[in-house]
């Protein structure tokens, strides 16, 4: 077989194929951009739906559902229905990554988010067109769901392939940083708005972080329009080495890599939803916090703000000591942090409920965030690598983020809004990964032109 280059890829010394991981400066860092951006317009649709499903849908939405925690369970509900929709988004999106290349598929995803939460802001309401607002809304999350399924894996997949083996983990833990970027705009605006007087909230200005995802998809898309595909595709397409069919692959020698990584998933995107979305639902129903609607947005923000400087530490870190010795490390913080968390937040102290979402997500989160970032798409081959990375997540964001808010909600109503309730739920979350991290290989500088899996 001719070994072929691509450009701006250099051969490693004495190896016939190229690593697809030493480039252009240049090339790295629109690769970053690109991928930076479009995390920041998922976050922000998927943030201000989730804080929207927690404060306003309810009553905009479901009160045709008679009660105040029904159109909560009802508004929430639709918060897990676009996870739900994500891994056929994955599934499909992530074979055409592994076909047709990751620029494609970027592209696709950015369109379909940002115009679907636009859409969610031109919504009529319950009291306009009764139960048609919403199906229309569900409908919305669904699409919401299909393009967010791949958006993220194919993100960090093209940073790891063009990232240095050396610094891989701290360059693809770079478009997390687009994430709480995102995170960051949406809960600041949602803390704007919650300060507002709510009739006028509930009236019209909570649909403007909705419309304002129009600007959002435009700059994504420039970016991303020149962007260069990522070299280890090219590399794979020069020497015809694509699978014919990368979910059938996946399905038939990824299993137990897929299984890995759905269990990894559980702390990372688990308790993120845990400390983004339902820590606002239970100060929501605790009387001390009566008066402070803008806390949660705020605690969301202060984590946010958190988050973007510490993941990419975390990711570093993996790079030095392993992805496996920092992904358990930092499931032991969440395991060891998750009931006094929440105690704290019961004694009605507003700094307190800063401090520990700063801490319990900007901190604890992101142990297990910044070296997941590598450490998925290391995982899996090369020519099924994309599917195989948003596969795996997506399944578990249905496990792990679309159902946590709607289960913790239940569990806070059949315990009487009880604090070691939502703990003991984040605890579990935490304890799957750790037990998930003794049955996973370490993958530290792994050739990302290896066809074969991480065993």
């Amino acid at each position: 077989m001719t070994s072929s280059t691509p450009a701006g890829v250099t051969a490693q010394p004495g190896s016939a194929r190229p690593r697809g991981s030493v480039v252009e400066p240049r090339q790295l860092r629109r690769a970053i951009a690109a991928a930076g951006v479009g995390s920041a317009l998922e976050y922000y649709d998927f943030y201000i739906y989730g804080l929207a499903s927690a404060l306003i849908f309810g009553p905009l939405f479901f009160s045709g559902l008679g009660s105040d925690t029904a159109a909560l369970l009802g508004a929430l509900g639709t918060y897990a229905v676009g996870f739900c929709a994500r891994p056929l988004g994955g599934i499909v999106f992530g074979a055409i990554g592994d076909r047709y290349g990751r620029k494609a598929v970027l592209m696709s995803t950015v369109a379909l988010m940002g115009l679907a939460s636009f859409l969610v802001g031109c919504l009529p309401t319950y009291d306009a067109i009764g139960a048609a607002a919403p199906a229309l809304l569900v409908l919305l999350r669904v699409l919401q769901g299909l393009g967010a399924g791949a958006e993220q894996a194919s993100a960090i997949t093209l940073v790891s392939e063009f990232a240095p083996p050396a610094r891989r983990g701290y360059y693809a833990a770079m478009p997390y940083v687009g994430i709480q970027a995102g995170t960051l705009l949406g809960a600041g605006v949602f803390a704007v708005l919650g300060a507002t007087d709510q009739e006028l909230l509930l009236d019209w200005l909570w649909r403007l972080p909705f419309l304002a995802s129009a600007l959002l998809i435009v700059v994504a898309l420039v970016i991303r329009l020149r962007m260069h595909e990522s070299p280890a595709f090219q590399a794979m397409e020069s020497r015809s080495e694509l699978a014919g069919n990368p979910v059938r692959r996946v399905l038939r020698a990824s299993r137990p890599n897929v299984l890995r990584a759905i269990g990894l998933r559980m702390a990372e995107n688990g308790n993120s939803s845990v400390y983004l979305t339902l820590v606002i639902a239970f100060i929501a129903g605790e009387k001390v916090y009566e008066g402070h609607a803008a806390l949660g947005s705020q605690a969301v923000a202060v984590g946010a703000a958190v988050a973007a400087l510490t993941v990419v530490l975390f990711g570093r870190a993996g790079d030095r000591i392993g992805r496996v010795l920092m992904y358990r490390i930092g499931c032991a913080v969440q395991l060891v942090f998750a009931l006094p968390a929440f105690y704290l937040i019961s004694l009605g102290h507003s700094w307190l409920v800063l401090a520990v979402v700063g801490f319990g997500f900007g901190v604890a989160v992101q142990a297990v965030t910044g070296p997941h970032c590598a450490l998925l798409p290391e995982l899996f081959g090369a020519p099924h690598r994309l599917t195989g990375v948003a596969m795996s997540r997506e399944i578990s964001a249905v496990l792990a983020g679309g159902f946590a808010p709607l289960l913790g909600a239940l569990l806070l109503s059949a315990t009487d809004w009880a604090w070691w309730s939502i703990g003991a739920y984040s605890a579990v979350f935490a304890l799957i990964s750790f037990l998930t991290t003794f049955v996973t290989p370490e993958t530290r500088g792994r050739d990302l032109l290896d066809p074969e899996d991480a065993r």
